[in-house]
């Protein structure tokens, strides 16, 4: 009689383990760090561009004040209002600075008929040119 296999006592051979499957944990894992980065990296990009985007504004605005006709007073002081109000907030200085501005232009605002802007408007027009940082 020849003894089968099954039949030997193993000692030294211990039973199967069942191993924790822990891949979904760790897909898991992946896939939160990879949306966070790309949610990072969007909003990172998104900012730039904003950024980038509020500065060509106070480039264009600054440059259209820098090149305001003075031939029409009454369209030019119209205009320095408008773009000037762009840098007013910058700092307080320069927002002194615009208010005093705008009260030497109300003279050329609000009347059918005006007369050229002086050259103590264009000295305050000058000089809030001056304070302006791009």
């Amino acid at each position: 009689m020849t003894p089968s296999s099954y039949d030997i006592p193993l000692h030294d051979i211990k039973p199967l383990m069942e191993v924790p499957d822990s891949s979904f944990g760790f897909l898991m894992v992946v896939v939160t760090v990879s949306i966070l980065l790309l949610a990072g990296l969007s909003y990172v990009l998104y900012t730039h561009f904003q950024n980038k985007k509020k500065l060509t504004i106070r480039k264009e605005h600054f440059t259209s004040l820098k090149n305001i006709n003075f031939s029409n007073p009454k369209e030019a002081s119209y205009q320095i209002t408008y773009y000037g109000r762009t840098f007013s907030n910058d700092s307080e200085r320069l927002h002194e600075a615009y208010h005093n501005l705008l009260e030497y232009l109300e003279a050329y605002k609000y009347k059918k008929s005006v007369e050229q802007i002086n050259d103590e408007s264009r000295s305050y027009y000058k000089i809030y040119l001056e304070m302006i940082d791009v």
